[in-house]
């Protein structure tokens, strides 16, 4: 079934189809429709799922490690300073090993600000969550259901993440698929360990220095195994609902001399960009990167073979060090032969617009600039 519905919303159908047991999310701008819908979806039996009210974003992860502790499939979601709030528990839920699913619409930090802004995300990059990006209203469902299957497979938690208002509050037409088609794609959840009063164990205990480096090289490990389990899942996905992905998505990349590389919904604008330039001979490409933990290095080094140069769009910041996808991609690139130059641009903080000019003078700046003038250079400045 089609139907024009927001990215929020996107989220709380995949949730239902998902079978969500326990949602705990504290309201906060521009995630508050997610749970308002899913509440309403509870209240009137479309969802049978313990909704569970609490005071803060801290205590709504809480609630969601006891749940996923105790064996059931749980939801939240949250943003920006919601997020920041969660930070403590987001390590406790990976190093438990629980699968749990967030939606996370990227709002920028302090100074007070609304909009999108990819840098409260990309700040939760080092607690051990795997994180999605999407680029539509469509591929969030999708991605909240993909999620789901990843995170339960290996254990861990899972964050999908999209532009604040961009895409959160945008209409778009989704194709929502039939609970029994979903079915087919997501068993239900069923842990070998859980809390269980006939069979009691140990949750949480204390670690010394003789085990802690052990579970944490697990942990490494299994994030890891991601690279390997996720085109499986992409590819039963693509085999039952019709719909490819990829950990990164290469656009007109085959004879590109240069590159530009972006994630979420700045990408969907850049095809436009490169289409026009293309048409004026310019041999451009675009590289849109889905999955960020675990980084995709094998995939970007394989999709930038034989470009020159790579101009790196961020719509997040680093302060000290510059965008965040620009120094990953730095880091993966290092040592390896025939690596292109990488030029790295921030812009759109905030949530202010990344227009299609916007677009073209990164690709311009790059295109005349013989090596990188700084490690970053801010677009759109005002003067």
């Amino acid at each position: 079934m089609k139907k024009v519905i927001m990215g929020n919303h996107a989220v709380s159908h995949a949730v239902r189809l998902a079978k969500v047991e326990v949602i705990s999310a504290y309201p906060i701008t521009p995630q508050t429709q997610i749970v308002e819908e899913l509440s309403y979806m509870c209240a009137e039996g479309k969802l049978r799922a313990r909704f569970i009210k609490v005071e803060s974003e801290h205590s709504a992860m809480a609630a969601c490690i006891g749940a996923s502790s105790g064996g059931s499939r749980v939801f939240t979601a949250t943003t920006s300073h919601g997020l920041a709030l969660m930070h403590e528990l987001l390590h406790w839920a990976s190093g438990a090993r629980l699968p749990i699913v967030m939606a996370e619409p990227n709002r920028a930090l302090s100074p007070w600000n609304i909009w999108a802004d990819q840098t409260d995300a990309l700040s939760q990059r080092d607690t051990g969550w795997l994180q999605l990006y999407c680029t539509s209203n469509q591929e969030i469902l999708d991605s909240v259901l993909i999620a789901y299957r990843l995170a339960e497979s290996l254990l861990l938690p899972v964050m999908v993440a999209y532009d604040a208002f961009v895409l959160s509050h945008t209409y778009e037409a989704v194709d929502i698929p039939e609970q029994e088609t979903v079915n087919e794609f997501l068993p239900k959840y069923e842990p070998e360990l859980k809390m269980d009063l006939d069979n009691p164990m140990a949750f949480g205990s204390f670690v010394t220095p003789e085990y802690y480096m052990e579970m944490k090289w697990q942990t490494e490990e299994a994030i890891e195994r991601a690279h390997r389990l996720l085109p499986e899942i992409w590819a039963d996905f693509n085999k039952i609902f019709g719909r490819g992905y990829s950990a990164v998505e290469g656009y007109r990349c085959q004879d590109a001399e240069l590159i530009l590389l972006t994630s979420g919904s700045i990408s969907s604008s850049a095809r436009v960009v490169i289409d026009k330039l293309r048409g004026g001979g310019k041999r451009v490409g675009l590289l849109n990167i889905r999955l960020f933990r675990p980084f995709p290095v094998q995939e970007i080094h394989s999709a930038l073979r034989g470009c020159k140069k790579v101009a790196v769009l961020d719509r997040n910041i680093s302060l000290g060090t510059g965008g965040i996808f620009a120094q990953e991609l730095k880091a993966a690139l290092y040592g390896k032969d025939g690596s292109p130059q990488v030029f790295g641009f921030v812009a759109g903080l905030g949530g202010r617009d990344i227009t299609l000019e916007t677009i073209e003078e990164v690709i311009a700046a790059t295109d005349r600039l013989k090596t990188p003038a700084r490690d970053i250079e801010w677009i759109g400045l005002k003067p």
